[in-house]
């Protein structure tokens, strides 16, 4: 009897420290963060000093990519490790089946401690979660409501980059510290309206931000491009977005629910903007110019807590000497426009939407100052921490564990990666799907207009010459076209395999 309980305590010991040994898991996930806008990617305007720390520390993903550029499948795809047309969740207006496994569950199957706080804009309650209180849908910036676990709402005063933080840091203090942890902290920043905390209002008001160089472009050859709805010129509201007219039409809850403080703050800062505006009765590319101006500062001056908000996090596992055991990640649903092309928002396959920010901080395993160019994918991340925690990936995830790249140097047995986008609503951007590699990029779209798109990444990095009908790309294009073909079929996608079948046939 004395040596089974010799035995049992033995075991009980070992299978503690097993615990302790496995890594904590934290994931930053922001809203349309570009990362054109982030110092390690290369931007010059010091939005991102945390990150860009946090770079310095870990690894840099110089081609992450997500598989679908939009906010709520984004997040299914990062959670299950899986294609939009395979978890369900193709579109903002659908709901995603949250019975179905994650790697959140697998984790909290394996002995995790398990969290998520913030935006999560999946129209549904979190499961495979000890503790979640989510924002509803989008959340405002000022003094928003949280849906708790109760299904109660509860209002909270203050910015919701620092509340999310606020409330990430109170559940570490409170978990269960013979567990180890993975907690998903999403913010709703640098989402649209882009409305600043009030103490980085002024942060970019001697900025003259200079436009990018295809800011005027006429979508030659480009059929979806010259028929979308997310021009700055068009479709960017002066009260809705820019604030000069706040207290009118849709988007005015976001002033509503500011307190007097907070509403002064705004007035003191936008009506002297408004008033010279007025006084300026701006027209064509004036008007324009003047608007991307204010969209830049708000923008990045939005930007500035979030970073913020990221060091605090990174200061809070320091100080609590977590630091060389956790897996510290940032990364962000898409990527965004910041007047390429014209535009804001995301949706299209080109690089600045359907790349996303993508940094990983492991002081054990990952080299500091580390570059990854290889193409990787937001369902990756899933996978990856499965096998960093020990625990087998389920065989119906799509994406592959990036851990062995990292930590033995591997290469990845991946040559393309593949985006599917199906939403045709707002913004008027049509469905379409792609593959691509380090070379080259294909686009399908269908719908109301079926069209080709092929793009020399490395002679025309700014996807400006759609090569599809270039006879001296002929054969690169019937090659790209089979590698797409090639791809649907790997990962299933009955919709796009039908299509390019009948192509293929024509």
């Amino acid at each position: 009897m004395k040596r089974f309980f010799s035995f049992l305590l033995a075991a009980l010991v070992v299978g503690h420290s097993y615990a302790q040994k496995r890594p904590n898991i934290v994931i930053i996930i922001s809203d349309d963060h570009a990362y054109q806008a982030i110092g390690a990617y290369g931007n010059p305007y010091h939005a991102t000093p945390n990150m860009d720390k946090l770079a310095k520390e870990g690894v840099l993903f110089q081609n992450a990519a997500v598989c679908n550029s939009l906010c709520g499948p984004s997040r299914a795809g990062l959670l299950t490790g899986k294609y939009s047309h395979k978890n369900g969740f193709k579109d903002n207006h659908s709901t995603f089946d949250g019975s179905q496994d994650s790697f959140i569950k697998q984790l909290h199957n394996a002995g995790y401690s398990t969290a998520w706080i913030g935006k999560w804009h999946l129209e549904t309650k979190p499961q495979g979660f000890d503790y979640w209180k989510i924002l509803p849908g989008q959340g405002i910036y000022f003094n928003p409501s949280f849906i708790n676990m109760d299904s109660t709402r509860e209002k909270v005063k203050g910015y919701a980059t620092d509340i999310i933080t606020d409330i990430s840091t109170k559940w570490l203090d409170q978990r269960d510290t013979s567990k180890p942890f993975c907690i998903v902290i999403g913010h709703k920043a640098t989402h649209r309206t882009w409305m600043p905390d009030t103490a980085d209002l002024r942060a970019y008001d001697n900025v003259t931000f200079p436009l990018p160089a295809n800011f005027y472009d006429n979508y030659e050859g480009r059929y979806a491009a010259a028929h979308q709805d997310m021009t700055i010129e068009k479709t960017m509201r002066l009260g809705y977005d820019l604030k000069m007219n706040p207290d009118t039409g849709y988007g005015k809850e976001n002033f509503l629910s500011m307190n007097p403080a907070q509403r002064k703050a705004y007035d003191n800062y936008y009506n002297p903007i408004r008033e010279e505006f007025d006084k300026l009765h701006l027209t064509g590319r004036a008007l324009t110019e003047w608007k991307y101006q204010r969209y830049m500062r708000d923008y990045y001056a939005t930007s500035l807590s979030l970073d913020r908000n990221v060091g605090r996090m990174m200061q809070y596992i320091k100080d609590k000497g977590l630091e060389s055991n956790t897996i510290f990640i940032y990364t962000s649903d898409q990527g965004f426009y910041l007047g390429e092309h014209g535009w804001f928002d995301k949706r299209f396959m080109y690089d600045e939407s359907f790349k996303t920010p993508l940094i990983m901080r492991y002081p054990q395993q990952i080299k500091a100052g580390a570059k990854e160019s290889q193409l990787v994918m937001n369902i990756d991340i899933g996978p990856t921490m499965l096998q960093a925690a020990g625990v087998p990936i389920p065989k119906d995830m799509q994406g592959i564990s990036l851990w062995n790249m990292l930590t033995k140097k591997q290469p990845l047995q991946r040559d393309a990666i593949y985006y599917h986008y199906y939403e045709f609503g707002e913004h008027q951007v049509r469905p379409h799907f792609g593959v691509r590699t380090s070379k080259y990029k294909i686009i399908r779209f269908y719908g109301d207009h079926d069209a080709w798109e092929l793009y020399d990444l490395v002679k025309d990095k700014s996807e400006m010459h759609n090569l599809s009908d270039d006879a001296a790309y002929k054969k690169v294009f019937t090659e790209m076209q089979q590698r797409l073909l090639k791809a649907a079929v790997q990962y299933d996608d009955s919709l796009a395999i039908d299509l390019l079948k009948k192509d293929m046939l024509q």
